[in-house]
């Protein structure tokens, strides 16, 4: 039996994460161990910087945070295509030095966009969801969600929030 395929993620435009540019301080949960029935959940704060790039067609995101897990040193490349009118979304981080999958999505006009991408987690496929939202122009919020059942449910894992530094 094949697997169901990717929900359909929104379209985007250039202008999509032009809100986000800027300084930010961020206020980061996880949760410790995904999809394996924990709720344990460790906070982590520090900052985002958020570069545009070729003319708002990319940006860079870099993440600094530090908790009682240690530090989380991230970086997202964003990169808008022209073709497909939507963005992808690489994610690397220091400790693993390698891109995860890319996600695919957009804003389809709104202060919320959606992402989407299919992974493997400890060995096994899943699909991941990211969801970013505009919630004022000092404030955006981040959440991540694997779902190991074709999307009939969602474990969110990763909450962060943003607000404008002065």
């Amino acid at each position: 039996m094949a697997s169901p395929s990717l929900p359909t993620a929104p379209v985007g435009t250039p202008r999509d994460f032009d809100f986000e540019h800027g300084s930010w301080h961020t206020s980061l949960r996880r949760r410790l161990r995904p999809s394996s029935g924990s709720d344990t959940w460790v906070e982590y704060t520090g900052t985002t910087l958020v570069r545009p790039l070729l003319g708002g067609l990319a940006n860079l995101v870099e993440l600094d945070v530090t908790g009682p897990q240690g530090r989380i040193q991230a970086l997202s490349l964003r990169l808008f295509e022209t073709a497909a009118q939507r963005w992808t979304l690489n994610f690397s981080n220091a400790a693993s030095g390698t891109l995860a999958a890319p996600m695919a999505g957009g804003f389809a006009g709104s202060p919320r966009g959606l992402f989407y991408s299919a992974e493997d987690f400890n060995g096994r496929p899943i699909w991941v969801r990211f969801v970013i939202e505009s919630e004022s122009a000092a404030r955006c919020r981040f959440e991540q969600a694997f779902s190991a059942d074709g999307g009939g449910t969602w474990e969110v894992n990763w909450i962060a929030t943003d607000t404008r530094a002065a």
